[in-house]
């Protein structure tokens, strides 16, 4: 197997705060008295929940707030962390139930903040955000109806950007941008030899030959770029619900939190709803049928056209594609969390390859003809 060259290795220095620092930088830059401190997942960055005893701005007591700690490649880039800063603002004023960026006591959405690592110091952009309630979908049964909503909402969200005027987020290197797939040649050498590496490879192709030139025909949009089962949190409509009651419950959630909006790129409406199908298919029992219900809610508000139509399904091999062969390489780069990386690829290959035997007509067929137009619209989607 081909050995990674140092240019391939960008190393995203993930931030090592103590709860010290935590509670320091609140007071400092927030004017908040933190009560408890609360680690939370983040493979880059370092995340913090955090319980505020009283906000010396309007004596609030018992606030909850997530504390973000971006890594050191990242915080190189102000202006993009500021464009999706001012994008989840945006959201929220619309509505949608997207986290509230916390404005410095000077009046600045972000802090760009030195930290003594040792031998040398560190810079690492900090944001406060608004804490969302709620459960992430990837840990719920997830049923038609949630997914119809989740495809609805997607569509809602992206509308809202019809005519984005961020250009920092056009991003044309970036690596998740789906349509950057050609980019994934110089790491499939991290699949070694055999059948998973040809698959991808004539995804590439088909790629370049079928959809890069006809972009021109897709409507554009400003994509959130990863509206995953991961990112997106849910709660019971009815409270008073018995969560041990879990095929009850699925018919029951609505959309609480939206997360995660570092992959925001320009892009367009077809490239959102093919990434969000191929998230959901991972967490659903049933994989191939869950893009139906996610399309038939998209296509509630935004009806897509035909040629967006019959390049979903090459779309969403894509995104396979993308994450499972990051996902390969990473184990590479970072051996440490190989067990993790490989455990979740292992279903993804699973969709990936019944997708490709199933083939675009006979998966479309079930795609487009899982749910009518109309199948949930007595139950309105909640943002």
């Amino acid at each position: 197997m081909a050995q990674m060259s140092s240019s391939e290795k960008t190393v995203h220095i993930k931030p090592t705060l103590t709860e010290a620092q935590v509670v320091e930088l609140a007071e400092r830059l927030y004017g908040l008295k933190v009560s408890n401190v609360q680690p939370m997942p983040g493979y880059d960055d370092q995340n913090f929940h955090i319980l505020v005893s009283e906000n010396q701005a309007t004596r609030d007591h018992g606030q909850s707030y997530v504390l973000k700690v971006m890594n050191t490649v990242d915080s190189e880039d102000a202006d993009l962390t500021e464009a999706q800063t001012r994008a989840m603002m945006f959201l929220s004023e619309k509505g949608f139930p997207s986290p509230t960026p916390i404005p410095t006591i000077d009046g600045k959405v972000m802090s760009l903040e030195t930290f003594d690592c040792g031998e040398q110091s560190k810079t690492h952009i900090v944001r406060l955000l608004t804490y969302l309630p709620g459960i992430p979908l990837s840990e719920m049964p997830i049923g038609p109806q949630i997914l119809y909503k989740t495809g609805q909402t997607l569509a809602r969200m992206n509308q809202e950007f019809q005519h984005p005027i961020l250009k920092s987020l056009q991003r044309p290197d970036f690596l998740w941008k789906l349509s950057n797939i050609h980019l994934l040649n110089k790491y499939l050498y991290a699949l070694g030899e055999g059948s998973d590496r040809q698959i991808v490879q004539q995804i590439i192709q088909q790629f370049q030959d079928q959809i890069l030139p006809n972009l021109c025909r897709f409507r554009q949009s400003l994509n959130h770029g990863d509206f995953s089962h991961t990112n997106i949190l849910v709660q019971p409509v009815h409270t008073s619900a018995d969560r041990s009651d879990l095929t009850e419950l699925q018919q029951q959630l609505d959309i609480s939190g939206l997360l995660d909006f570092s992959d925001m790129n320009y892009g367009y409406y077809v490239f959102d709803v093919a990434i969000s199908i191929m998230y959901l298919m991972l967490g659903s029992n049933d994989p191939v049928s869950a893009g139906g219900h996610v399309l038939s809610g998209f296509e509630s508000v935004i009806p897509l056209l035909p040629e967006e139509r019959n390049a979903m399904f090459l779309l969403v091999l894509c995104r396979f594609s993308q994450s499972l062969v990051l996902g390969r390489y990473n184990a590479l780069l970072y051996p440490e969390n190989a067990e993790y990386l490989l455990s979740t690829g292992r279903a993804g290959w699973k969709c990936l390859r019944q997708l490709w035997s199933l083939g675009q007509e006979a998966v479309g067929k079930i795609w487009f003809e899982t749910a009518s137009p109309t199948a949930f619209d007595a139950d309105p989607v909640s943002v």
